[in-house]
């Protein structure tokens, strides 16, 4: 296989001139793999937009800006966390990223080799609310990158963000222009393999090899990584790591991939540091104890971005409170709480508050395990507190206030009938910063809006998927806003 053969098929495909252009989308996508129908009813994995989802020039630059910001962030958090295991003071700040992971893990994460390395792709989950941006996670090994650069060839006619190329460009920075590259897709990620084939076709022609594979299908000998290919065997030297930490245990052969990386005979990227893939990163940056060490580090004018943006979030810890402490920064109707199941008497309106895993977990991704909790009757809402104490020694949980999202509409494709609608919705907005040295290039961002009556927002099938394009002042009226 040559290093372009497979570049073109989709990425190659011009716009859609027909009348019916989210069928056209459609179709293109189903050929690659991208769009399918659920087995059974046979509905749509999740429905396509008839037109990008609508930015305006102040939004698209506040995206534009927010990357550096997210990397000085990871930075910050990086330099955190081996501080705090060289500060007795500090030590408890890595007894919080470090909980529930095992000591093989953590082990990997403090050696000396991987001290500078951070994750290559960052993927906020941003919601646009009536007070302002808010930003609900953070993701390092993000899914969606090969949906939106599908998108970008598609809807290419559009001023989009990131252009026609955005992502293909950015993830190529980040594996490097003369890589020879593989794309490891584990099990348990497994419906994200199409797209990940997808981005190995539209990177192909812009670094040296790339392709994506599975883990049994890696090549170990004492010289590093390789893959078997039709022409001959193909060294690896970067191996992108599109499965989560918490799952390694079940990948075949990623004993030997770990291996491989502490010999540096290949480049592992996003790097196999848990802690960067904490969720209660968040809850150390909104502890009081660590405010004045965010501010010193990152500098006031950053620190006081990340506090407006970042929900306040705490780390349930079952630890008993001393009796003269208090939960710090939290208080129910006006009065503070020394124990966390204090929660479990509180009312409906007092309950805008979500739980979740921390992040080492196979349900603290795309919305399972997450409760919401003025959804919940009283009694469900005290089991689920209780569950999440219960759970803290191997799974910790947090607490985050709940923000809405703003309302909008878009227009998507009935697939039953091949005509258009409308739909007013709440969306979360998805964009791709790829992060190559001190260069951060947003590559995309990728919007999926659901129904107003649901609570969480992710791409479940009802959902309306597509790329954020900016309005220009010019730009005609769209029957899609945002």
């Amino acid at each position: 296989m040559s290093d372009r053969s497979n570049s073109a098929t989709l990425a190659t495909l011009p716009p859609p001139r027909s009348k019916a252009p989210g069928l056209d989308y459609q179709r293109a996508l189903q050929r690659e793999g991208l769009y399918t129908r659920v087995d059974g009813d046979g509905l749509p994995s999740w429905r396509v937009s008839a037109s990008p989802f609508w930015l305006t020039p102040s939004e698209a630059d506040f995206l534009q800006r927010l990357g550096p910001t997210l990397a000085s962030f990871y930075r910050s958090l990086n330099r955190l966390y081996y501080q705090s295991l060289k500060h007795p003071a500090l030590a408890w700040v890595a007894g919080y990223l470090d909980q529930g992971k095992p000591q093989s893990i953590v082990d990997y994460g403090r050696m000396r080799r991987v001290r500078d390395q951070l994750p290559s792709i960052i993927r906020p989950d941003l919601f646009i609310t009536d007070s302002g941006w808010v930003a609900a996670e953070l993701d390092a090994v993000p899914g969606g990158f090969g949906l939106t650069a599908a998108f970008q060839h598609l809807y290419g006619d559009a001023p989009l963000v990131g252009g026609g190329d955005g992502i293909a460009e950015g993830f190529s920075r980040v594996l490097g222009t003369g890589a020879r590259a593989a794309i490891v897709v584990s099990d348990e990620s497994a419906d994200y393999r199409p797209e990940m084939q997808y981005v190995a076709k539209v990177v192909a022609g812009r670094v040296r090899h790339a392709v994506a594979v599975g883990p049994s299908e890696i090549v170990f000998d004492e010289r590093g990584l390789s893959l078997t290919q039709p022409e001959g065997p193909m060294r690896i030297d970067v191996l992108y790591r599109f499965f989560e930490l918490f799952d390694l245990k079940n990948i075949p052969k990623s004993e030997l991939i770990l291996y491989a990386a502490k010999k540096e005979t290949v480049r592992v990227t996003p790097p196999v540091k848990a802690f960067l893939e904490e969720k209660s990163a968040m809850a150390l940056f909104h502890h009081p104890a660590l405010s004045r060490w965010w501010r010193d580090d990152l500098g006031i004018h950053t620190a006081d971005q990340l506090r407006e943006l970042f929900p306040r979030t705490w780390i349930l810890d079952p630890s008993p409170v001393p009796p003269h402490a208090l939960v710090a920064g939290f208080d129910l109707g006006g009065r503070p709480i020394r124990d966390w199941l204090e929660l479990a008497e509180a009312t409906q309106r007092a309950r805008r508050l979500v739980v979740k895993p921390s992040g080492f977990s196979e349900r603290a991704w795309g919305s399972r395990g997450v409760v919401v909790g003025h959804d919940l009757p009283a009694p469900a809402w005290r089991r689920a507190l209780e569950a999440a104490l219960t759970a803290f020694p191997t799974t910790p949980h947090l607490l985050q206030e709940f923000h809405t999202a703003r309302r909008d509409q878009v227009v998507y494709l009935e697939a039953s009938t091949g005509d258009t609608r409308a739909m007013a919705g709440r969306t979360r907005l998805s964009p791709y910063y790829f992060v190559s040295g001190d260069d951060v290039m947003l590559g995309g961002v990728l919007a999926t809006t659901c129904s107003l009556e649901k609570k969480l927002i992710h791409g479940m099938r009802d959902a309306v998927l597509a790329p954020c394009a900016v309005r220009l002042p010019q730009a005609a009226a769209s029957p899609a806003s945002g």
